[in-house]
């Protein structure tokens, strides 16, 4: 049998490669409309949720119970609002967040601004892709590793195509922050695999942690910036694919 830890590593290269593919994509397709954008994250939005309960939630209650789960999917969520009240970051759309007028704030870079909401979107996908293969569930695994690298082309492109927006440089500068942007997903991995692996009483409250984060970007970030430009029906549309999507996946993983 592979090494689950071993795993996981390549199943985060694989969602950051992909990710780098959504992120190259600038340099041939600079101007996809903004309704097309719209409708690919929420897209992802519906991927997230469904890989959420399909791969994290569910498994995580028939292994450890529901309380454990429903614990760590508070605590995933908890973690997640106090690193978006606590660290200065810019969204590309909703704009500036957390302690932005902190004079230790203001003494950092606009585009770190960017790169940190970044990170903080990407971390829970890194996580989830770690604890499944940890678990040793590699079907699960499977799903979420598809999961977290569809969504992340759209993802990739969309960061590109929003550093181009806000003038941080030429377009091979944009798609080296698009690339950026995925690569936390590969240390997250495994960091989520070293933990289940090794500490097994753990499993349940991790994948409920690692589902309660992407529940709570997919809620306070990723909708909220489909919606805002009046894009809700296609981004709605969006959702409902992404979670036909993962379903349909899940059916054929067996």
């Amino acid at each position: 049998m592979q090494n689950p830890v071993i795993l996981a590593l390549l199943g985060g290269i694989f969602t950051s490669f992909l990710n780098l593919l959504g992120a190259l994509l600038v340099l041939i397709w600079r101007n996809p409309s903004q309704r097309f954008m719209d409708g690919a994250l929420g897209f992802s939005a519906g991927v997230m949720i469904a890989a959420s309960f399909t791969s994290l939630i569910i498994p995580g209650i028939e292994m450890g119970g529901v309380w454990p789960v429903i614990i760590g999917i508070v605590l995933g969520a908890i973690m997640m609002d106090l690193t978006d009240h606590l660290l200065p970051h810019e969204h590309f759309v909703m704009g500036k967040e957390g302690p932005v007028d902190a004079e230790w704030a203001r003494k950092i870079r606009g585009v770190w601004l960017f790169i940190i909401a970044i990170t903080l979107h990407n971390m829970p996908e890194g996580l989830a892709v770690g604890v499944t293969f940890g678990s040793g569930h590699y079907k699960e695994a499977l799903e979420v590793m598809f999961a977290i690298g569809l969504q992340n082309i759209p993802e990739g492109l969309a960061v590109s195509l929003a550093a181009i927006s806000a003038g941080f440089g030429n377009t091979f500068y944009a798609v080296y922050t698009g690339i950026r942007s995925g690569l936390v997903e590969i240390p997250l991995a495994l960091l989520g695999a070293v933990a289940v692996y090794y500490m097994q009483t753990i499993l349940p409250y991790a994948m409920g942690f690692a589902a309660g984060a992407m529940l709570y970007v997919v809620s306070d970030e990723i909708i909220p910036e489909t919606h805002i430009k009046g894009h809700e029906r296609v981004a709605t549309w969006g959702v409902m694919i992404g979670l036909i999507v993962m379903l349909t996946l899940d059916v054929l993983l067996g």
